[in-house]
């Protein structure tokens, strides 16, 4: 089976069995998102759900966070871990949105990513969720149910992120990664991925190998 045709039946497969693809990062708007993904490095989405509410109620938006103290946002976010470097990144992300792109978190790839701390996976995020383009965040997730369905042989982000791009349909793209989010949260874990019971395993590579 060509991995076209892999992708094609993965897509399909994962929207009969997560119908909402949604972020699981809260969020009222871009600019909350964007920091909320700057948070979620190295940390759980349910840890930064946690931790942002507070944060926004006292720095609501990109202004607010531009005179706010370094260690005033560390302590609101310390939970989240790295807290130093993401507080600092968060303070100029704020900075450049408001004196370069006039208040508005940026729709481009170059942009997006010459934000402090924005790299590749956060501005495929926004991207998508906030952009409506097509995008393939390359979170630990997807990279491990993309190899184990064989559609790459890589855990590199950009490769893998590159190659999905070129396989998924583009309309399909941001909501198959957070459908693989959710299924490797549920079924397909790192550890012990519940095959037997994972719509996919018909043609998933790591199930004919280890099935």
């Amino acid at each position: 089976m060509e991995k076209s045709e892999i992708a094609l039946k993965a897509v399909e497969a994962l929207k009969k069995l997560y119908p909402e693809a949604i972020c699981s990062l809260e969020a009222e708007d871009p600019f909350q998102l964007l920091v909320a993904t700057r948070l979620s490095a190295q940390c759980t989405d349910a840890r930064v759900n946690l931790v942002i509410p507070a944060l926004f109620k006292k720095f609501p938006d990109a202004l607010s966070f531009t005179s706010a103290e370094v260690s005033e946002v560390e302590e609101l976010i310390h939970s989240c871990g790295f807290f130093r470097q993401k507080a600092k990144d968060i303070i100029g992300m704020s900075r450049d949105i408001i004196e370069k792109h006039g208040g508005r978190v940026p729709d481009t790839m170059e942009e997006l990513t010459a934000l402090p701390g924005v790299g590749r996976k956060t501005a495929n995020l926004i991207l998508g969720d906030v952009y409506n383009k097509p995008a393939v965040v390359a979170d630990t997730h997807l990279i491990r149910i993309s190899n184990r369905l064989g559609l790459v042989s890589t855990k590199d982000p950009l490769k893998v992120e590159l190659t999905l791009k070129e396989l998924l349909p583009p309309d399909e793209s941001n909501d198959f990664c957070h459908r693989a989010v959710l299924h490797g949260r549920a079924l397909c874990d790192a550890r012990r991925p519940d095959c037997g019971n994972c719509p996919l395993n018909s043609f998933c590579k790591y199930y004919e190998e280890n099935g």
